[in-house]
């Protein structure tokens, strides 16, 4: 079955080894066409790199340059970069190129490679595979040169992209693979995941505040490295996140504010379990009234 029907990613998925025919420069007569039509979701270390570059705290950033979407139905939230308004062309697209060049996107550098991060049945880890977008309107599939996937993304300068991003997309692939298994998260599981996957200096100040530090037991030189540094604090918001939806530990926590977080969970369970007794019995007591 073609997994990429009537679509411009061509059915064949590939290794770093393999080698393509491409090559994007200026002067080409596609010049600027790839930036006129955009659908470009954004990683969380996409969002710290341009947000420094536009001189921006991340909420600023969200609200002017992002919008938010569903990656599965009543689940995880990603962002994807708000195209100009009342059109479809990148904010950010010049006649002379990328305005934020440097820091562009990784869908940008990766383009026409598409990035498939998949996990196989029983497998702990994502690995990586590769398909390749063939689009009308590129030329640059013409141009006279051939590269292999893994030299194409040394020239793009993928490696810290793909690096910093992997916990995001390992957070993503698990959430995506689990399904039911898990539960369906709650609406504050839901927002924590997405403040602290894009929202940065907003999940910034929550891991400063007293009752973060009252509840985890984080050695204050890791604590001044973590808040000092974005690129740190988002390593540790993916290390938190797994710790909150998965259960996976990694972050000890101070052991009495634990068993009173616990009673405080248990109290809410027999709250919960009390009203719902006290409701079954109002509505057997409706029924039995004549």
């Amino acid at each position: 079955m073609n997994p990429f029907p009537a679509g411009p990613v061509v059915p064949e998925t590939f290794g770093g080894e393999r080698e393509i025919r491409f090559r994007c420069r200026k002067g080409i007569a596609c010049w600027n066409a790839c930036c006129s039509n955009i659908d470009i979701t954004l990683t969380p270390y996409d969002v710290v790199r341009l947000k420094a570059r536009l001189g921006l705290d991340s909420s600023a950033f969200l609200r002017e340059h992002t919008f938010p979407y569903e990656m599965e139905r009543d689940g995880l939230a990603g962002v994807k970069l708000k195209p100009v308004e009342g059109g479809t062309a990148c904010r950010f697209m010049r006649p002379e190129g990328c305005a934020v060049y440097e820091d562009r996107p990784t869908a940008c550098r990766y383009y026409p490679v598409a990035l498939l991060a998949m996990r196989r049945q029983g497998e702990s880890t994502d690995r990586d595979s590769y398909a390749l977008v063939k689009e009308p309107h590129c030329k640059g599939h013409e141009e006279p040169r051939t590269i292999t996937v893994d030299d194409y993304r040394r020239e793009q300068g993928l490696q810290p992209y793909d690096t910093l991003a992997r916990g995001w997309r390992q957070l993503v692939l698990k959430k995506l693979s689990s399904g039911p298994t898990v539960g369906k998260p709650s609406r504050r599981s839901l927002e924590l995941f997405f403040t602290a996957c894009y929202d940065l200096d907003r999940f910034r100040t929550f891991v400063s505040s007293e009752g973060f530090r009252a509840l985890y037991d984080i050695p204050d030189s890791d604590m001044s490295a973590i808040l000092a540094e974005d690129t740190e604090l988002m390593l540790f918001a993916f290390r938190f996140l797994r710790q909150v939806l998965f259960g996976e530990e990694t972050i000890a926590m101070r052991p009495q504010a634990a068993e009173a977080r616990l009673e405080r969970v248990r109290a809410r369970a027999l709250s919960l379990e009390r009203e719902a007794a006290e409701r079954l019995a109002r509505e057997s007591l409706e029924v039995d009234d004549p």
